[in-house]
């Protein structure tokens, strides 16, 4: 079940609020220009299928949203517990850091941690399989596969370095909790 929990900044040991409504996290979140939003295959999909059936399957949400943003390409990210590259990938984008556009995120399967630090709140937005996020270009962020990743991911991008990470330099994101897939 998708999930944001809200923290001040200075605070990461009690919530200030819990929300597991998606209409609630999604109005929540569009208070600080963050789209939340669900999508639902056209037709069925199993884990293993090739990126190009998984992005028939949403074909009409990735068409609306490619030409209301202008995205220019879209892949299929896949990420299994036994990734020998796990701990290196998870450990890239742990830290709080910056995009230059926005970072479009589609989970068809599987589960993430996004925390998004903003005006002295951080939001942790737990997304799980048909949740779309759409963090906004220079928003600080860091995002949390946890210790055995397991998700597919649609990616959305406007320019070919446009995700590329800048980090901040802080340790916010280390005091804040990790993510761990059923807690």
């Amino acid at each position: 079940m998708s999930r944001l929990r809200l923290f001040a900044d200075d605070r990461p040991d009690v919530p200030l609020s819990v929300i597991h409504d998606h209409a609630a996290i999604a109005a929540e979140l569009a208070k600080i220009g963050v789209d939340f939003e669900r999508w639902e295959a056209a037709q069925p999909i199993a884990p293993g299928d090739a990126p190009e059936t998984i992005i028939e399957a949403y074909r009409a949400d990735i068409d609306r949203i490619s030409a209301e943003r202008n995205f220019i390409t879209i892949d299929v990210v896949s990420i299994a517990p036994d990734n020998p590259n796990r701990e290196a990938m998870r450990a890239k984008f742990l830290d709080e850091h910056v995009h230059r556009e926005d970072e479009v995120r589609f989970f068809v399967a599987g589960s993430g941690l996004f925390d998004l630090h903003v005006d002295g709140k951080v939001y942790e937005v737990l997304c799980e399989a048909g949740d779309l996020i759409s963090v906004p270009d220079s928003t600080t962020h860091w995002f949390d596969m946890g210790p055995e990743p397991s998700f597919v991911a649609i990616r959305f991008f406007q320019q070919p370095d446009g995700w590329v990470g800048h980090f901040t330099g802080t340790d916010i994101a280390q005091r804040f909790p990790r993510y761990e897939a059923g807690a």
